[in-house]
C-alpha cells in the first residue's frame, strides 16, 4: 500500500527540485515512488499539472515493440508495428494510475499564485536517508495518508530546514 504526501511550497519551482531530488533517491533505491507529479500555480493564477510519466508514449513504445514481434512472426512487420503503437497509446491514453488528476487541480486551485506543490505516492522508503535529503528544501505538509503522528514528524523534519540556514522556519 502506498502513503500519499502533498508537500507545498512558495517558489514556482520548488517541488519540482524536490521531485527531481527524489528521482535521484530512487535510483539510488532509497525511496519507492508509484507516482510522483508537481502542481504550479503561476502568478496569473493558473493551474499546472505536471506528470512524472507520460503514459501515451510509453504506451506507444511498448505497443510498437510488441506490434513489430509480432509482425515479424506474420511476414508483416510495419503493419504490426504500427497498430501496436496505436494500441499502445490508446491503453496508456486510457489508463490513469497514480494520483488523481481532479484532486491536483482542486487543492492546486487553493494554493498562492507563485506556488507550487509536490504530489508523490511513495510504496517504500528509508525514511532517515531520504528526510536528510529532502528537508533541505523545506516546505508544508499540505495533505498525507499518514497518521497524525507520522504528519507532524514530517513537518517538523521539514521546518528545521529554515532553523539550518539560521533563518527561523516560517509558521
Amino acid at each position: 500500500m502506498s502513503d500519499l504526501i502533498v508537500i507545498g511550497y512558495d517558489d514556482e519551482y520548488k517541488a519540482e527540485e524536490v521531485r527531481l531530488a527524489l528521482a535521484k533517491l530512487q535510483v539510488e533505491h532509497l525511496i519507492e515512488m508509484e507516482d510522483a507529479a508537481v502542481v504550479v500555480k503561476d502568478e496569473k493564477g493558473k493551474v499546472k499539472l505536471k506528470q512524472a510519466i507520460n503514459l501515451t508514449s510509453s504506451g506507444a513504445v511498448s505497443g510498437g515493440f510488441w506490434g513489430l514481434l509480432i509482425g515479424i512472426l506474420f511476414f508483416n512487420p510495419l503493419l504490426g508495428a504500427a497498430v501496436g503503437a496505436a494500441s499502445g497509446a490508446l491503453a496508456g491514453a486510457l489508463s490513469d494510475i497514480g494520483v488523481d488528476d481532479n484532486f491536483m487541480r482542486e487543492l492546486g486551485e487553493t494554493m498562492c499564485p507563485g506556488s507550487s506543490a509536490l504530489f508523490v505516492l511513495v510504496k517504500k522508503v528509508t525514511p532517515d536517508k531520504v528526510l536528510a535529503d529532502v528537508s533541505k528544501y523545506g516546505g508544508k505538509v499540505l495533505r498525507t495518508s499518514l497518521s497524525q503522528d507520522e504528519e507532524s514528524q514530517l513537518q517538523a523534519v521539514l521546518d528545521r530546514h529554515g532553523l539550518l540556514d539560521g533563518v527561523p522556519a516560517a509558521e
